[in-house]
């Protein structure tokens, strides 16, 4: 997922409204996240059809202890015991797996959902490196559910988008697809005071002045040479458009191999979703609101859509991919139908969450690895599909509500007082 880059979620991104000057937060981190392996564009294809699924009843909200900006101040309520909430062993052993390989991670990273502590984790990270029952149990043992505020979840859909491209400019194969720019600076806003802690900026030096980076529009009018290193080079632009939102994916030479490329920066520029713009213009028709109905309207619209998609100022720079991914905010490789990106103030990462949702592909348990610039506030995830047509098919279309939980160290959950 998500930017660093941008989480994956297409059809929410694409919905999103303007976000702020600060930095989004991305989606996958390194390899693509947002993160398909299908020779087929994003133009093709359709939207999966839901199959409907009746989500359990959340439970009373509990009072809040705090402000509501993260998870302990909005309060949590225990949930039901985790053997009972009918877990597929084959959706916890990979559960179990992506939660062995996050746990580094939560043994180090400062919780910013103030749910638990690092050492808490110890326990089942620990024994998750031996396990050999099932992983049902497992979770069971070492882990409780409790339910974040009023519980009531919704959840959209990411993957890793595959699209034409090649190493080397040749007929056909126009659109460049940049490196970080050398004259792209970050500024930490920390450093001027405990206001601005965590905020961060982009721009460039102009003279003695730091201003804001090129937008999307002066980019692809006037490029970066000199500036920016040209890593690969892209035949359709929707399709790279697209797949900048998610932040990572494939390109496919005409020999048939495969370069992965994967978040490396961007431009500081405040992401506006082009679905809604159209959408509140009446250039989406019935049923256009999905990730493939855009698309669609973009290509038959080359003019109007390059300007539309230029309304989007945010651009993502891209380094290659050779390793595993695609990487989640976590550093590590987030797995199709198993890893979900979440808010870090509400869900601590790496932690195991269950879903149950009004549409049945989403449901089961997920571990959150990754984060989103559209993925905010309590019980608000993007489930990640992996790659190839039936990843696009789903994220494309993924809008499920329901109830969600998450499965914490016991020892977290009585410190709590549940």
């Amino acid at each position: 997922m998500k930017i660093a880059p941008f989480p994956a979620f297409i059809a929410a991104l694409l919905l999103a409204g303007c976000s702020s000057g600060i930095i989004p937060e991305s989606g996958p981190a390194n390899a693509s996240r947002p993160p398909a392996t299908q020779p087929s564009a994003p133009s093709g294809g359709q939207a999966a059809q839901p199959i409907p699924s009746t989500p359990n009843a959340t439970l009373p909200a509990a009072t809040p202890a705090g402000d509501g900006s993260n998870a302990a101040g909005l309060g949590i309520v225990r949930g039901p015991q985790i053997g009972a909430l009918g877990i597929r062993e084959n959706r916890a052993r990979a559960a179990l797996s992506a939660f062995r390989t996050s746990c580094p991670g939560l043994l180090r990273r400062v919780d910013q959902s103030a749910l638990t502590l690092n050492d808490e984790w110890r326990p089942a990270c620990d024994a998750s490196k031996s396990w050999s029952g099932d992983a049902v149990s497992f979770f069971a043992t070492y882990l409780d559910a409790v339910q974040v505020g009023d519980g009531k979840a919704f959840a959209t859909g990411y993957f890793e988008p595959e699209i034409e491209g090649s190493r080397t400019r040749r007929a056909g194969f126009n659109v460049p697809v940049y490196g970080r720019p050398n004259d792209l600076v970050d500024v930490d806003l920390s450093q001027w005071g405990d206001a601005y802690k965590g905020k961060k900026i982009r721009g460039k030096v102009s003279g003695s002045k730091f201003t804001l980076y090129d937008d999307r529009g002066m980019i692809d009018d006037k490029g970066l040479a000199g500036r920016a290193p040209v890593i690969a080079w892209a035949k359709d632009p929707v399709e790279f458009f697209f797949l900048q939102i998610q932040g990572s994916g494939r390109l496919r030479a005409p020999d048939g191999s495969i370069m992965r490329i994967g978040y490396a920066s961007q431009n500081g520029r405040s992401y506006t979703g082009i679905g809604r713009l159209m959408k509140d213009r009446g250039l989406l028709g019935p049923g256009e609101s999905s990730m493939q109905g855009i698309v669609g309207w973009l290509n038959r619209n080359p003019a109007q859509g390059k300007a539309i998609m230029n309304e989007n100022k945010s651009y993502v720079f891209f380094n290659e991919l050779t390793g595993a991914g695609p990487l989640g905010a976590m550093g590590y490789p987030v797995v199709g139908n198993t890893s979900v990106a979440a808010d870090r103030k509400f869900v601590p990462l790496g932690a195991p969450v269950f879903l149950s949702m009004d549409r049945a592909e989403p449901n089961g348990i997920w571990v959150a690895q990754d984060t989103g610039g559209a993925i905010k506030g309590s019980n608000r995830f993007d489930t990640f599909w992996g790659a190839g047509a039936r990843a696009r098919a789903l994220a494309g279309g993924m809008a499920a509500r329901g109830a969600a939980l998450l499965f914490l160290p016991k020892q977290s959950v009585t410190r709590l007082g549940l």
